[in-house]
């Protein structure tokens, strides 16, 4: 039996039914890890952290097999411009290390926005918090967890 993570402990105390999967941490291509866990690419997510033009933090979660579409993450935070953070800076920021960040239970709440694909999807995979863990669940359910939002913010990879 795996460790909980504090996602899962999160997920439990909202009531919101989740399936855990493990594999090997020391993978953080987001394509390789869909591949360990057996689950299409199209229904593995990454989680993004961003600041916009008016120096707010956003965060978007995006489909691994894809990128953020700059443009259209800052149409729906509503802002001019958003650019990623340097990894530094995730950690303090979040509480999360780069391929263990999470949408839910960062340090503070975020405005986050879910590609609009994942609406479509019964489950989709996004970390659990930890390198090496992930959380299946209804996006639905995700979006109610993080207050989030979905849009249409992921472009096919350049």
């Amino acid at each position: 039996m795996m460790n909980k993570t504090n996602v899962m402990r999160i997920l439990d105390a909202k009531g919101i039914s989740y399936l855990a999967h493990e594999y090997d941490n020391s993978v953080t291509d987001g394509e390789k890890v869909a591949e360990l866990v057996g689950i299409p690419a199209e229904r593995v997510f990454k989680t993004l952290v961003t600041e916009g033009s008016d120096r707010k933090n956003y965060v978007f979660v995006v489909p691994v097999a894809k990128s953020l579409d700059l443009k259209a993450a800052a149409h729906a935070a509503g802002v001019k411009s958003v650019a990623m953070i340097p990894q530094k800076k995730l950690l303090p920021l979040t509480g999360y290390i780069h391929g263990g960040c999470s949408p839910i239970g960062m340090k503070k709440p975020f405005d986050t926005f879910i590609d609009e694909s994942a609406s479509a999807l019964d489950a989709i995979v996004v970390s659990a918090g930890k390198v090496g863990h992930q959380v299946e669940l209804s996006p639905r359910r995700l979006a109610e967890a993080c207050s989030a939002r979905f849009a249409p913010i992921a472009t096919d990879k350049k």
